[in-house]
C-alpha cells in the first residue's frame, strides 16, 4: 500500500501551528477576525503552489466545526457540485455550516461557476476557492462579487524553517528515523523549494529515501541530508513560473521594465528566470524587438537592427546557444540611450486621425499620371527637394487643417539629439 506523502502527513492540526500568511492571520488581520467571530465569508485564496491554501481551508472548517467538502476542479463537474449542495441543504436544516473547498477553481468553466451562485448567495454553503491564477481573469464576475479575494504569499525562509523544525522533531512523521541536516544544507533546501512547503517536504522525503538506501548498518542509522542528496532529490529547482499564467506576465513585465529603466543586471536576472523556466526564446526575442522601437527608438537606431538580428539568430540556432544572443541583446538594449518619441508620435497622429475629419491630400502632393489629373492641377506646385541645395525645400506636407502640427518630438538622448537639432535647423523658417 502506498504511503501518504510527508507533505500530507505534516499538515498542521490547528491554526496556531499554521506557518506563514501573517498578513491574514496576525492580530487584527482580516482572516483572524473572521475566525474569532466564527463567521466565515465565501473566499478565494489566490497564491502560488505550496503556500498553504488547502491546509488553511481545512483548518478554518475545523475551527468553526463546519462540514468540509473538497473538490478538485480538474476532475469534478456540475453533478459533483449538486451533490455537495444537496448535503449542504440538509446540514443547514440541522444548523450545521458547510464549507466547500474547490482546488484550482480557475479550471471550472463558466457554467460550472454559475451553478454555485445561488448557494453562495443565500448562504447554503461557504465557498473557499483556491487558485494560482489571477481571479480577475479566471473567476466569473458574479461569483467574484460574492467572495472575498485573499492573496497568499510564498512562504518565507523563516516559515519554511519552522515547518522543517516541526517535521524533524516529530519522529512519527519520519518513521522513527533520525534525520540530520546542517545549516548550510538547510539554506540550500529552502532555495530549492522556492517558497513552496509541499516542494520542500517532498524533496526532503526523497532525499531521506536516497540517503537511507545507501546505509549498510543493521540498524537504521541517522540520515545525514547533504547538498548532494538534495540536488539529486530535487533534480531541478522548482522555479515558480507558468508560461500561460500570472507569473509569466509578471516576469516578462519585470524584464521589460528593467530594460526600459537601463538596468542590465536586473534585466539579465529576469532573462535568466525565463530561460531557466523554459520560456520560448522567440517570445523573449519578439518582446525585445518591440522594446527597441518603443523605448529606445532613434536615440539608438542600431537597437532595432540588433533586436531583429537577435530574433533571426534565436530562430536559426535554438537553445541552449540562444541564451548568449539573448543576453548580448538584453545588455545592449538596457544600456542604450532611451526615447519613447516614436510611440508618442504615432499615437498622437492616430488620435488625430480617429478624432478629426479626414483631411484631403494637398493638390501639390498628389500624383498626376493621367491628363485629367494634370488638368485638375494634381501635383501642381510641388517642389522636388533634390533640386535644392542641401536637398531640402520648405513646403507644406501636412493637410492645411493640420498645418504646423508636431507629432515627432525628438528627445535629447543619444542619436536622437542630433536628429532634433537637424530638424530644428531645417525648419527654422517655418513654425512646426
Amino acid at each position: 500500500m502506498a504511503r501518504v506523502p510527508l507533505a500530507e502527513r505534516a499538515r498542521p492540526a490547528t491554526i496556531d501551528r499554521f506557518a506563514g500568511q501573517r498578513h491574514l492571520l496576525g492580530e487584527g488581520k482580516a482572516l483572524r477576525i473572521f475566525l474569532e467571530r466564527g463567521t466565515i465569508p465565501s473566499m478565494v485564496f489566490w497564491g502560488p503552489p505550496g503556500c498553504g491554501k488547502t491546509t488553511l481551508a481545512r483548518l478554518i472548517s475545523a475551527k468553526i466545526h463546519a462540514d468540509f467538502h473538497q473538490l478538485n476542479a480538474v476532475s469534478s463537474g456540475v453533478q459533483d457540485l449538486r451533490k455537495v449542495i444537496e448535503r449542504a441543504v440538509l446540514a443547514r436544516k440541522m444548523r450545521r455550516a458547510t464549507i466547500l473547498f474547490i482546488d484550482e477553481i480557475h479550471r471550472f468553466n463558466k457554467a460550472q461557476q454559475d451553478s454555485l451562485l445561488h448557494s453562495v448567495e443565500d448562504g447554503t454553503l461557504t465557498l473557499i476557492g483556491a487558485t494560482t491564477e489571477n481571479p480577475s481573469f479566471e473567476v466569473i464576475a458574479p461569483l467574484l462579487s460574492r467572495c472575498r479575494v485573499l492573496t497568499l504569499e510564498p512562504l518565507t525562509v523563516e516559515d519554511l524553517g519552522g515547518i522543517l523544525d516541526s517535521v524533524l522533531s516529530d519522529p512519527g512523521l519520519l518513521g522513527d528515523r533520525k534525520v540530520r541536516i546542517a545549516d548550510a544544507d538547510r539554506e540550500l533546501l529552502y532555495a530549492l523549494s522556492s517558497g513552496d512547503a509541499r516542494q520542500m517536504l517532498n524533496g526532503l522525503e526523497a532525499a531521506i529515501s536516497l540517503g537511507a538506501a545507501v546505509g549498510n548498518a543493521p540498524e537504521d542509522p541517522p540520515v545525514d541530508i547533504s547538498a548532494e542528496l538534495l540536488r539529486e532529490a530535487f533534480q531541478t529547482r522548482a522555479l515558480r513560473y507558468d508560461k500561460g499564467g500570472e507569473e509569466h506576465y509578471n516576469i516578462i513585465s519585470a524584464f521589460i521594465k528593467s530594460v526600459r529603466g537601463s538596468d542590465p543586471d536586473a534585466a539579465l536576472y529576469w532573462l535568466a528566470r525565463m530561460i531557466a523556466s523554459g520560456e520560448d526564446a522567440k517570445f523573449i526575442a519578439r518582446r525585445m524587438i518591440v522594446l527597441a522601437s518603443e523605448d529606445i527608438g532613434n536615440a539608438d537606431p542600431d537597437a532595432l537592427a540588433l533586436a531583429t538580428a537577435c530574433f533571426a539568430a534565436v530562430d536559426f540556432i535554438g537553445m541552449p546557444e540562444s541564451r548568449i544572443v539573448l543576453a548580448q541583446t538584453t545588455a545592449y538594449l538596457a544600456a542604450a540611450p532611451k526615447s519613447n518619441s516614436a510611440i508618442r508620435a504615432i499615437d498622437a497622429a492616430l488620435a488625430d486621425v480617429r478624432s478629426l475629419p479626414p483631411a484631403a491630400v494637398p493638390l501639390h502632393l498628389r500624383n498626376a499620371p493621367t491628363a485629367l489629373m494634370k488638368a485638375l492641377e494634381y501635383g501642381t506646385g510641388y517642389q522636388y527637394p533634390h533640386d535644392a541645395a542641401g536637398n531640402f525645400i520648405v513646403q507644406q506636407y501636412l493637410p492645411e487643417a493640420l498645418a504646423g502640427k508636431r507629432y515627432y518630438l525628438p528627445s535629447v538622448n543619444g542619436k536622437e539629439s542630433e536628429i532634433g537639432m537637424r530638424l530644428d535647423e531645417l525648419w527654422r523658417r517655418k513654425a512646426r
